[in-house]
């Protein structure tokens, strides 16, 4: 019997019997899809004040051996039921003084979050990234400058505990193929 013929015997049985169309065929077996996962309580985790301790790269192409310290704390609050946060920053070190507020919000519609960072000095917005957290870690990509030349922006979220987490922010200037680390901070949780 050729394919055609196979074909048609299945579709005159499945009709019928009243089969539903394709039963007994290995793609039916499948696992039904699940729910889209729901991530608007992702950054819960970042709730309340935090000590943070940063290190900047200040020559991430170039070997990435020049950089600064510096401590201060992290406060984060949630709005929006928890699909928007508010973070802010307050931090001293090699650099001197400095002050940030990053705004996460949560898009039902994509399942996403996008990331605004604001620094005091400038009051000027980051281009936002965008993400999503899978398997307890958090990826964001955005884009930006270094040296006056368009570089791929990467921020992560990991080793998520109830008293500490870790963020990381990197660079590409290859397309994605390669990434150097400009910004690391270590959270602990303050009682």
């Amino acid at each position: 019997m050729n394919f055609r013929a196979a074909m048609a015997l299945s579709l005159a049985l499945t009709l019928a019997l009243g089969l539903p169309a394709g039963i007994g065929r290995a793609a039916d077996t499948a696992a039904v899809p699940q729910a889209p996962r729901d991530g608007s309580h992702d950054f819960d985790f970042a709730r309340g004040v935090w000590h943070t301790h940063i290190t900047r790269v200040l020559d991430p192409f170039d070997g990435g051996t020049h950089i600064t310290t510096s401590d201060g704390t992290k406060t984060a609050m949630p709005i929006w039921g928890g699909r928007g946060w508010i973070e802010e920053l307050d931090v001293d070190g090699q650099d001197g003084h400095w002050q940030g507020a990053t705004v996460f919000l949560y898009n039902t519609k994509s399942r996403q979050w996008s990331q605004s960072y604001i620094d005091s000095d400038t009051a000027e917005v980051d281009t936002p990234g965008i993400g999503e957290f899978k398997d307890g870690r958090g990826e964001f990509y955005s884009t930006g400058k270094y040296k006056n030349r368009d570089v791929l922006v990467r921020g992560i979220w990991s080793d998520i505990t109830p008293d500490s987490h870790r963020y990381e922010i990197s660079y590409s200037q290859d397309g994605g193929r390669t990434w150097a680390a400009v910004f690391k901070a270590y959270l602990t949780r303050l009682k």
